[in-house]
């Protein structure tokens, strides 16, 4: 292998392991979402968090502004299977979207994927933004491993399953941990201001902030995300205990937020649950992905190899 193919090599791998950021829409409509990568080369021996695939997850939850961007390129966006229609509680363009069904966050996904000409993750039915946009699920040859039946094999973006949510907070390549802390630093609740900390009650002794905070406001997690812990509850893709994937069933929910008196809301062993209709200030969401092509790696790189080479 001559100097530029190891140094093409190099770039690549590097980009492939590190943080990225997706554009969708255009013009004012224009948003990013950052990604942080999660191997699927180690795993716990059992129970949640074994994902033998590499995969990207949200370094923060959805902000207002996003979501904002989406829903003027979108349209309106119904509640679906009988839910609300979307209207945050908390306002502010940087702190997490909020009061958020499960089928509205689907189709906040399914506009990720489509705006990039890749496949809908999740089926609905009827007509957009009207009280018949139906969640349906994917017949076994479509869905994902062909068991996840809400989710489309052929999907890029997508809301991480169970699985998927516990091992990018949690996982630190060696075993599952109950908080998703790095090395050294402990839980604390958080200012908003000085960069650490998460947001939580902390059992009625914290006083501010009231209310989520700006996404990204307190400490980096173990995997490179924030606010996993605390902030608002996050929408994960698995429904709770049906393995028939009904399009009503509850859904897990992962990672307590701003309001939890009990400290354990926020570990990865107490996960909670709710119907897909339902409707909270205190409730939000993030996305996952997939990790994109060799060749998509290879064009984002193409400029910074071709101006080192000349260089050389």
């Amino acid at each position: 292998m001559n100097t530029y193919s190891r140094f093409a090599a190099i770039v690549v791998l590097s980009i492939a392991s590190s943080a990225s950021a997706d554009v969708f829409g255009t013009g004012e409509n224009q948003f990013t979402i950052d990604f942080v990568p999660i191997s699927g080369e180690t795993n716990p021996t059992s129970g949640p968090g074994i994902v033998s695939n590499d995969y990207r997850i949200g370094t923060f939850e959805i902000t207002n502004g996003q979501w904002g961007k989406f829903e003027a390129a979108y349209g309106e966006v119904a509640g679906g299977n009988g839910g609300y229609l979307y209207d945050s509680y908390w306002t502010g363009e940087s702190v997490p979207t909020n009061r958020v069904s499960w089928f509205e966050a689907a189709q906040f996904v399914n506009y990720l994927n489509t705006s990039k000409g890749h496949q809908p993750a999740y089926k609905f039915t009827g007509t957009q933004g009207s009280d018949d946009y139906m969640l349906d699920t994917w017949a076994p040859a479509e869905a994902d491993s062909g068991t996840n039946r809400y989710r489309h094999k052929d999907a890029v973006y997508y809301m991480p399953t169970e699985d998927e949510w516990i091992k990018a907070g949690y996982w630190n390549g060696t075993n599952l941990q109950d908080y998703a802390t790095k090395s050294g630093e402990t839980l604390h609740q958080g200012d908003g201001t000085s960069g650490t900390g998460w947001n939580y009650w902390d059992d009625g002794y914290a006083t501010e902030p009231v209310g989520p905070w700006d996404v990204g406001s307190g400490s980096e997690e173990l995997n490179g995300t924030f606010d996993m812990m605390g902030n608002v509850w996050e929408w994960l893709e698995s429904p709770y205990n049906d393995p028939t994937f009904g399009p009503d069933s509850s859904r897990w929910l992962g990672g307590g937020s701003y309001n939890d008196l009990d400290v354990t809301n926020l570990a990865s062993f107490d996960l909670g649950s709710t119907y897909p209709s339902y409707e909270t200030n205190t409730l939000g969401f993030r996305v996952a992905a997939e990790v994109p092509e060799p060749s998509a790696l290879s064009l984002l790189s193409l400029g910074g190899l071709i101006l080192i080479r000349c260089r050389q």
